[in-house]
């Protein structure tokens, strides 16, 4: 199973860190780069640049709309992503608590990637159902 693992939190700035605090956020998150992908498990583990940085499209009646920034102002922003394939729900846990992102109020999002072929069959079953 396909599985994303987004990443939330405060954002810190650069300069809030230490050089030491940054080497060991960064060697820390080596490590579990290295462990996934001795594993098997990691197809992409990546960083978001700040919030400041990020564009939102809506679309609303044929109408595209492009804003600065995020979707919403929330203190909490998305800050990286993990895409990693899982036998199961509990692996992915398992991985979820590995990386050095769940600690000081941030927290990790674990959504399974969509499964078209049994959304397809869930669709026609409903049809059938209907008819």
């Amino acid at each position: 199973m396909k599985v994303l693992l987004t990443l939330y939190g405060e954002e810190r700035p650069a300069q809030e860190f230490s050089p030491e605090e940054g080497e060991a956020e960064m060697a820390a998150w080596g490590a579990f780069d290295a462990a996934a992908r001795e594993a098997g498990v990691l197809i992409a583990c990546e960083g978001l640049a700040e919030s400041h940085t990020a564009t939102t499209i809506r679309v609303d009646g044929g109408q595209r709309r492009v804003t600065d920034g995020p979707f919403m102002e929330t203190k909490e922003q998305l800050g990286g992503f993990i895409y990693l394939e899982v036998r199961d729900l509990d692996e992915a846990i398992a991985w979820s608590e590995r990386t050095p992102w769940n600690k000081d109020g941030c927290y990790t999002e674990i959504r399974p990637i969509m499964d078209y072929a049994a959304w397809e069959a869930e669709a026609a079953g409903a049809e059938q159902t209907a008819s």
